[in-house]
């Protein structure tokens, strides 16, 4: 009898120890702690904002540490529903969003570095929502539309300018083997043609403004 007892004592022991190393590992450093992400930007443009996100991380695991060891409340999973629980719970939800926040966006930069962009680039393109590449494609777009307009008479055989030198370029782009000399030739109206027919306009070999804009796609 003495020994079942003494049995029953060591296995609610180990019970109970078991139950504290729980708890403990539970909140040891590797578990409880957010970890900056490997993989965001160290080399962000914006140094403050790069700031914020490790303290936006160091604050997250404070609150989830402090909460546990002074309130007894694991904010990431509270065992109980009472209204502070809620409420420790509903911070905490606020602090990891916040977290979130930053390493989204740091993520998202490293991603764009890594596809070739500067930091010029990643500033416009988180101001404006274009690259620099785009902005100016879309510069030269605008250069392109103004001297059509300015081109009253359109392009006649044997003209020599600029502009038919950027329209042979964007024809070159979209496929068409003709020389990039600036004089518009029988063999840039036959390119002009062929490409008017694959984009279902009018194949008149003239550069009017539906055939333009498709070039400039």
């Amino acid at each position: 009898m003495k020994q079942i007892i003494i049995f029953l004592l060591v296995i609610i022991a180990l019970i109970i120890g078991y139950g504290q190393y729980k708890q403990y590992k539970r909140f040891t450093l590797e578990n409880y702690e957010y970890k900056v992400n490997d993989n965001i930007d160290l080399d962000y443009h914006n140094k403050a904002f790069l700031l914020d996100y490790y303290e936006a991380v160091e604050a997250l695991n404070n609150y989830v540490i402090t909460q546990w060891s002074a309130n007894d409340i694991d904010v990431r999973s509270p065992e109980d529903d009472n209204k502070e629980s809620q409420e420790a719970s509903r911070i905490y939800t606020k602090k990891l969003a916040n977290v979130k926040f930053y390493e989204d966006q740091l993520l998202k930069a490293s991603k764009l570095r890594a596809e070739g962009m500067t930091s010029q680039d990643l500033v416009l393109y988180e101001q404006e929502g274009i690259t620099v590449q785009e902005k100016l494609r879309e510069e030269h777009k605008a250069k392109l539309l103004k001297m059509f307009n300015s081109a009253s008479n359109g392009i006649k055989l044997g003209d020599q300018s600029a502009f038919v030198y950027e329209i042979q370029r964007l024809l070159i782009d979209k496929g068409h083997d003709i020389p990039l000399d600036g004089v518009f030739r029988n063999i840039t109206t036959e390119a002009l043609m062929a490409f008017e027919t694959k984009q279902g306009l009018y194949p008149d070999g003239k550069l009017d403004v539906f055939t333009l804009d498709k070039l400039l796609e």
